[in-house]
């Protein structure tokens, strides 16, 4: 198996480093405009590396291609990948870049290659714990889901924008756009992380929910966020992010009817962000090429994988590991 991942940062690196441990993977295939970061990640691999300067020009040739550069450009570099009929994962959590890759669906049946959307920490595993979560019910009516903390330096920029963009929701069949920064939730998320006041902000969740699960009355997405991240998030960032965040987590809470009754699970997990998104980046990429991803060909979420649990089981084994909410 080859696999190429564009883009070097907290959180490509280390979908880097997990697919270099994976026994199937021959050789990963690194891009980045950084020659200097290129050449450390590659040092780091060892002979499963393969660096490829920044003059290369044209999609890489692998088996797929996971896309973890900063976010903007995601659905172009996409759309020149499925033309080649490469398969692509893409870890940004815009909503500009999500809706651009969602737009490519058609082309990528056609092509019959899967773009895989939101694959990292939030979205990407609150939609794998979602979709097991709904899997537990006969009908599912409500999907909320929430994160806490960052990644590396262009996650951080991205939380901040996020906090003065515009929030999406799903109510009763239609979107409901309302200012990011408000609708104060207190969520509690797996220890030893607890409570944290969370707010509505320009996420891409909810749109990749609703298209894998169906006829749902009610989704909602929130960020943790302090009284601080609000009042400057209408400016750029005051100070330079740190190369990598700390611990956070997500939690993903369903609601449905199982046996004619009304019942809420809840799941959860905690590491840091950009450790968690690299391996369900990777993750993800090594089962589309094996066949075991469960998602037909064409652009969605990871909520649309009819293997959510194996997916879950193997992130688990690497370290990621989920929790549920019994109180």
């Amino acid at each position: 198996m080859r696999v190429a991942v564009c883009g070097l940062g907290a959180v490509g690196a280390r979908a880097a480093r997990q697919l270099a441990s994976t026994s199937d993977v021959e050789e990963v295939v690194l891009r980045d405009p950084r020659d200097d970061r290129l050449h450390e990640v590659a040092a780091s691999l060892g002979d499963v590396a393969t660096a490829e300067p920044p003059s290369v020009t044209g999609p890489p040739d692998a088996d797929v291609v996971i896309l973890a550069g900063p976010p903007g450009e995601h659905g172009r570099e996409a759309a020149a990948l499925v033309e080649r009929g490469t398969p692509v994962v893409s870890t940004s959590d815009a909503v500009t870049d999500v809706e651009a890759l969602l737009d490519l669906g058609p082309l990528a049946e056609a092509r019959r290659v899967n773009v895989v959307v939101g694959a990292a920490f939030a979205p990407g595993l609150t939609c794998l714990l979602a979709r097991h979560a709904a899997d537990a019910f006969d009908h599912v009516g409500e999907v909320h889901v929430a994160r806490l903390g960052t990644g590396g330096p262009a996650c951080a920029h991205q939380h901040h924008r996020a906090l003065r963009g515009t929030a999406i929701d799903w109510r009763k069949g239609g979107w409901q756009r309302r200012r990011a920064g408000s609708g104060r939730e207190l969520c509690w998320f797996p220890d030893p992380v607890g409570a944290a006041d969370c707010y509505r902000a320009g996420l891409p969740d909810a749109v990749l929910l609703v298209n894998a699960l169906g006829d749902l009355d009610r989704v909602t997405a929130r960020m943790a966020a302090t009284r601080r991240d609000r009042l400057t998030s209408r400016w750029p960032m005051l100070r330079r992010p740190h190369p990598e965040g700390t611990v956070g987590a997500v939690r993903s809470e369903v609601r449905g009817q199982r046996a004619g009754a009304w019942e809420t699970l809840v799941y959860g997990a905690y590491d840091r962000p950009g450790v968690a998104a690299g391996a369900v980046a990777a993750v993800a990429a090594t089962a589309l090429v094996r066949g075991e991803l469960g998602i037909a060909p064409g652009a969605s979420g990871l909520a649309a994988s009819a293997a959510a649990r194996d997916l879950l089981a193997e992130l688990a084994r690497r370290g990621v590991k989920a929790a549920a909410f019994t109180g």
